[in-house]
C-alpha cells in the first residue's frame, strides 16, 4: 500500500478525498496522519513528516479565495507560494522522491476570447487576480523541483467544483444558504448575488477527488491537466435551478459588493488531455450535485 500525505485535509475537498479513499476498501493509499501543521513554519512540518517518508502528495492547502486575494496580497503569496517552498524543502529533508500533485486552478488562464473555448492547457496563462498569480507562480515552482529534483511532479488545473461541504463564501454554496433560509422563513424571497450574467464550468467535487487519485496513478511526469466538466453554465440559470429544486421562487438582487474585479465573463474547459491519460470521465449529474448542496445547507441550519 503506498503513503499518500495530503495537504488541505479539513478543507473542502481533502474531506472528501478522505470520505472517497474510506469507501474503496483495499485502496491502493494509505492516508499519512500527522501532527498539525502551518505551511509557513518549516518544523511543523518536518515534524508531520516524521512518522513516515509518503510515496506521494496530493497539495491542496492554499489561500483560495479571490476577493481575499485582492484584499491582502501578502499573505495570498506567503501562504501559496512561500508554503509551497516550504512544503518541497520539508519533502526533500525527508528523502521524498516519489509523485508530487500540485493543485492549481483553471483561473490562471485569465481572459479567454470565445474564439480560444473551450480552455485548453495549450492556452497560454494571463492570470487577472493575486491569486492567479500566486497560483502560476507555484506551478513553476513544482515544475522546477521536478526537474532538479527528477520527482514525478503533476500540476491540476480545477475549474469551479462545488459539493456539499463548501465555504459560503463561495457562489453556490452561499445560494444554497440564502435558498434553505428563505425555505425556513428566515429571509424574504430575494437572494442577493453579484453578477449572475457570466457562465462557468462547474464540476462534482467527488468528480475531481477522482481525478487527483488517477492523476497519481496514471497521470504523466511534468503535465499540466485541466480538470473540468467541459460543460459551459451561466450562474443565472445555476440559481434559478437551485431554487426549482428547493421548489421556491425567488428574485435576485445585485449587491455591488459582491462584483468582483477583472472578472472573467465565459468559461468553459478541455479536459480531453486528462479523459485520454488517465480515462477519467465525470461521472455526477449536476442535478444530484445541487440537490447534495442544498442538503448539506439544510443539514448545517438546523444545527
Amino acid at each position: 500500500m503506498s503513503r499518500l500525505f495530503v495537504t488541505g485535509r479539513s478543507g473542502f475537498v481533502g474531506r472528501h478525498l478522505e470520505k472517497v479513499l474510506a469507501s474503496r476498501p483495499g485502496s491502493d493509499w494509505q492516508l499519512i496522519e500527522s501532527a498539525k501543521f502551518d505551511l509557513l513554519e518549516p518544523a511543523s512540518l518536518d515534524a508531520a513528516l516524521a512518522e513516515a517518508c509518503p510515496d506521494a502528495v496530493i497539495h491542496l492547502a492554499g489561500q483560495t479565495f479571490v476577493p481575499e486575494a485582492f484584499r491582502d496580497p501578502q499573505r495570498t503569496f506567503d501562504v501559496n507560494l512561500l508554503g509551497t517552498l516550504n512544503l518541497l524543502q520539508a519533502l526533500k529533508r525527508r528523502g521524498f522522491s516519489g509523485t508530487f500533485l500540485y493543485v492549481s486552478s483553471g483561473d490562471v488562464y485569465g481572459h479567454v476570447d470565445t474564439p480560444d473555448m473551450p480552455i485548453s492547457e495549450a492556452l497560454p496563462v494571463k492570470p487577472r487576480n493575486p491569486y492567479a498569480v500566486s497560483k502560476v507562480a507555484a506551478e513553476l515552482l513544482c515544475q522546477q523541483w521536478g526537474y532538479t529534483e527528477s520527482w514525478r511532479v503533476l500540476i491540476a488545473r480545477p475549474f469551479n467544483h462545488i459539493g456539499s461541504g463548501q465555504n459560503e463564501t463561495f457562489l453556490v454554496a452561499d445560494m444554497a444558504r440564502q435558498l434553505i433560509r428563505i425555505k425556513r422563513g428566515q429571509q424574504v424571497p430575494v437572494l442577493t448575488v453579484g453578477d449572475v450574467d457570466v457562465t462557468r464550468d462547474f464540476l462534482d467535487v467527488r468528480d475531481v477527488v477522482t481525478a487527483y487519485l488517477l492523476m497519481l496513478e496514471t497521470g504523466q511526469a511534468g503535465e499540466v491537466y485541466n480538470l473540468c466538466s467541459g460543460i459551459e453554465r451561466s450562474v443565472r440559470d445555476v440559481i434559478v435551478d437551485m431554487a426549482h429544486l428547493a421548489g421556491l421562487e425567488v428574485a435576485l438582487e445585485q449587491d455591488p459588493a459582491r462584483l468582483r474585479k477583472a472578472e472573467q465573463r465565459r468559461v468553459v474547459g478541455c479536459s480531453e488531455k486528462l479523459q485520454k491519460q488517465t480515462g477519467w470521465k465525470p461521472g455526477t449529474d449536476f442535478s444530484e450535485t445541487l440537490l447534495g448542496v442544498l442538503g448539506d445547507w439544510e443539514a448545517r441550519e438546523e444545527n
